[in-house]
């Protein structure tokens, strides 16, 4: 059974689409994983990243995007969504990459998303409408190692499919004071899904992106952040009553790279080293997916 993680933050432009694309590629040409991704993000970078413009311009004119499945969801007199027919098999333009699979976003999905709220206003306490995604997926689920789900940077209710389905979730950010404000309340409004709903969601940690090793902030910022998960660890069991753990910091932190920048064109570059980057950006991803995959065995 595929072990399902989430990538979110609630801060925009901080490289999770392009996080997520990585994830999958390292894991299907470097380790040899099943892996199907599902864009939930209406702004439909990863899907572009994975399938190109044109490609998604097909998918989403015959009606094969995720809008599709929410939109038969609300309403029933529309053909009932075929997740099957909406795999893309196959995607990423790298021969390397050969067993990645997407589920495509669309841009009508922010309009889609915004009738799915209305609904679950309609029925209060249901968790109807967060189970759309899941039962859409459990047909196909058992046919991948992975599934990594790009959550839109809000805690709607398509994301709320996504963390329901999910057995963890990872928080990629840059290390800035504005991209970090957040994650507390991140780490809550999860934690307040998880009493609500009952499901558990492991939080596997913060993915360092746009790292700047000449940058006196990047490095304070990723300091504050593992020594806030020190002091937790280290205080009283009296003085952690209350209080939610800080996450760990993923120990492999993501240049900022333009090569990295420019790995979200849809390009055959050849090899994934030569895509991200032959000056420490290979292996920054390598083993930043290597240490999600392995934490994934021992927590989940």
């Amino acid at each position: 059974m595929a072990t399902v993680i989430a990538t979110i933050n609630l801060k925009g432009g901080v490289g999770k689409s392009t996080t997520t694309a990585a994830l999958a590629e390292f894991m299907s040409a470097e380790f040899g994983y099943r892996v199907l991704v599902v864009d939930l993000d209406p702004q439909t970078n990863l899907t572009t990243m994975m399938i190109g413009e044109q490609r998604w311009r097909e998918v989403n004119d015959r009606g094969l995007t995720l809008n599709n499945l929410f939109a038969s969801a609300l309403d029933t007199d529309l053909p009932e969504f075929d997740v099957e027919k909406a795999l893309q098999r196959n995607a990423s333009a790298l021969e390397s990459v050969r067993s990645v699979d997407l589920l495509a976003s669309s841009l009508d999905l922010m309009e889609t998303q915004e009738e799915m709220n209305a609904w679950q206003y309609e029925v209060p306490g249901s968790l109807e409408p967060l189970l759309v995604l899941r039962a859409a997926l459990a047909g196909i689920k058992s046919s991948y190692d992975f599934v990594l789900i790009d959550c839109a940077p809000n805690l709607g209710i398509v994301t709320a499919n996504g963390l329901l389905m999910s057995d963890a979730y990872l928080v990629p950010t840059i290390p800035d004071v504005l991209s970090t404000y957040g994650i507390p309340q991140l780490q809550k409004r999860v934690q307040k899904f998880v009493d609500h709903t009952g499901h558990e969601l492991t939080p596997l940690g913060l993915i360092i992106t746009k790292y700047r090793s000449s940058s006196t902030l990047h490095r304070t910022t990723i300091e504050r952040l593992q020594r806030a998960v020190f002091e937790f660890d280290s205080a009283a069991e009296k003085d952690r009553a209350g209080r939610q753990r800080p996450p760990n910091v993923i120990p492999h932190w993501i240049p900022e790279s333009n090569q990295i920048a420019q790995s979200a064109e849809f390009v055959d570059y050849g090899t994934l080293r030569q895509k991200y980057g032959t000056h420490g950006q290979f292996e920054a991803l390598r083993n930043m997916t290597e240490h999600v995959v392995q934490n994934a065995g021992v927590y989940l």
